[in-house]
């Protein structure tokens, strides 16, 4: 499970954030890059550990840290216990919090989430905004975000002059290196200005992403999957999202817009997605696709309105409680989900999937049965199986791993103006 929030360990240690393993490639990082952020991943290291984690020389380790921390990013520590209690204690390195500070925010349709943080990672205050389910026009949106923000500055008293960057998740097709969003089920209009706009009414830098690959960030910055060097993680909320990490790194695809797994067709000319087109793999299992099923299972008339989550909640307890039209509807995601999660494995061959997200209540969806099914559907002879875990965390996480966003680029900016 996801190390929501904590801040050390038994020892009083900070347990860090960030990938553990080092890269299996070239590294295109400066050397004074890779330190400061194995220090910041490790939570406290002593220069001994960042000279045998890195393979650099001592003479190297301790010039490069002296630049950082003349450039105020670490600092020394009193020491680290010795498990002997002999000789003297290691001095050791650990970022200083409050050079940097982040907000990390999840868009979607029925509440907006915001997470602020320290440059070590730390969670400092978090907020919440109740919006209406309805798609807006972008200045709808970035109001929306404004009061949000302020709301989380107000919990932690900071102001706006205080952030460094802001990170952005938000379900649909977004452009990460252009800032734009060429169409989100959020957004009343295609091929939004997204940042552009954000940075002119704020005046603070905002990196922009689909949700999932946020989702994907808060499980390599803090989770699962910061021991992993590979791993592939799908989202079932509003719709069906993926990322994908490589060699510690996520992937975005040539254009910064891959990985729709939502949209990948599972069926010809079947039913209508929210995105237009027809057999879609989020038009199966997504909340609106179940809820639109939900409606005709549970016998509702047309003149009832009711919210996709209450009849979801509503489908869910007839379907424990033994309605056999409930239980198929949720059989059938689960058949869907199979097949999306088998055509993960057979592309990208990862070494961990995990499934995330707000339905992953429902567990008809990661049921014995709709595993097994994924098994069956990939090329396993021998090999082992890919291993797969289901996480079902809120908002907060998604708005969490925003800030890793955030935090990747002041990083980049801080170390670079070192001289």
């Amino acid at each position: 499970m996801l190390n929501e929030l904590t801040a050390s360990d038994d020892s009083g240690a900070p347990v860090g954030c960030g990938p553990l393993l080092p890269s299996g490639t070239a590294n295109a990082k400066s050397m004074r890059q890779q330190i400061f952020e194995h220090v910041r991943a490790a939570g406290r290291a002593t220069r001994t550990d960042v000279i045998r984690a890195l393979g650099i020389s001592a003479g190297s380790a301790t010039a490069l840290t002296a630049d950082l921390i003349n450039a105020g990013l670490l600092r020394e520590v009193e020491s680290i216990p010795r498990e002997t209690g002999r000789g003297r204690p290691a001095v050791a390195l650990e970022v200083i919090p409050d050079t940097h500070f982040a907000i990390g925010i999840k868009l979607s349709d029925e509440f907006h989430s915001a997470v602020l943080t320290d440059f070590a990672g730390n969670t400092l205050a978090t907020a919440s905004l109740k919006t209406p389910p309805h798609p807006k026009s972008l200045d709808e949106i970035l109001t929306e975000v404004g009061t949000l923000m302020q709301d989380v500055l107000s919990a932690a008293n900071k102001n706006q002059q205080n952030i460094a960057a802001v990170g952005i998740g938000m379900s649909g097709i977004v452009d990460h290196q252009a800032g734009t969003v060429p169409w989100s089920p959020l957004l009343a209009t295609r091929n939004s200005d997204f940042a552009s706009h954000f940075e002119t009414r704020f005046a603070i830098p905002l990196h922009l992403d689909n949700d999932a690959n946020m989702l994907t960030l808060a499980e390599l910055w803090f989770g699962a999957g910061r021991a992993k060097s590979d791993f592939a993680v799908v989202t079932i909320e509003h719709g069906v999202g993926m990322g994908l990490v490589i060699d510690n790194r996520l992937y975005r695809g040539a254009r910064g817009m891959g990985l729709e797994l939502g949209h990948t067709k599972v069926q010809l000319d079947g039913a209508l997605c929210r995105c237009g087109q027809r057999g879609c793999l989020e038009a199966y299992l997504a909340d609106y696709a179940l809820a639109r099923e939900a409606a005709t299972a549970l016998h509702h008339q047309p003149s009832e309105r009711q919210s996709p989550n209450a009849l979801l909640d509503a489908l869910f307890s007839q379907a424990k409680a033994g309605n056999e039209a409930a239980q198929t509807i949720f059989r059938r995601a689960g058949r869907y989900l199979s097949v999306g999660l088998a055509n993960v494995v057979q592309l990208f061959d990862p070494a961990l999937i995990i499934i995330s997200g707000e339905r992953m209540q429902y567990d008809y969806l990661y049921a014995d049965e709709v595993l097994a099914e994924m098994h069956r559907l990939t090329l396993n002879d021998g090999r082992s199986a890919c291993a797969v875990e289901t996480h079902a965390w809120g908002d907060l996480v998604w708005a969490r791993g925003a800030t890793a966003l955030a935090l990747s680029a002041v990083t980049d900016q801080a170390v670079a103006a070192i001289s």
